[in-house]
């Protein structure tokens, strides 16, 4: 899957502040927008990278703007954590994340909306 890196975007930047997250990574199209991480960070956490490519996968499914539309539209219903797009996209980093031990990921039970989000750990309100 071909994709672009760009670092300090001013789109991430903008995730960045509305999830009040130190680092963010968004994908627009097949380009991946990074704030607060650097590439090789970035692309050093597999789950994380995972999950963005996902979201290329979704762009590419839908197209640009309907996915768009279908994203922002689901983010309204239900929200940006429980977004369907969003769930997807959290397993798709977990089953890409390599380093957890084969135990850990044994042991675990994988509910959707309590999923962890790649940049950070849900904050509490």
């Amino acid at each position: 899957m071909k994709y672009k890196i760009v670092e300090n975007s001013p789109f991430a930047r903008i995730a960045r502040l509305v999830l009040k997250s130190s680092n963010v990574a968004m994908v627009l199209g097949k380009t991946i927008h990074l704030s607060g991480v650097k590439r090789e960070g970035f692309l050093k956490d597999k789950g994380w990278l995972a999950h963005e490519l996902c979201h290329i996968r979704q762009f590419q499914e839908y197209g640009f703007f309907r996915f768009l539309w279908l994203y922002l539209r689901e983010s309204m219903r239900v929200g940006y954590y429980n977004n369907k797009y969003e769930v997807e996209a959290r397993i798709a980093g977990l089953k890409g994340e390599i380093d957890l031990p084969v135990a850990q990921k044994a042991d675990s039970s994988i509910n959707p909306t309590e999923l962890p989000i790649p940049v950070d750990v849900k904050k509490e309100t």
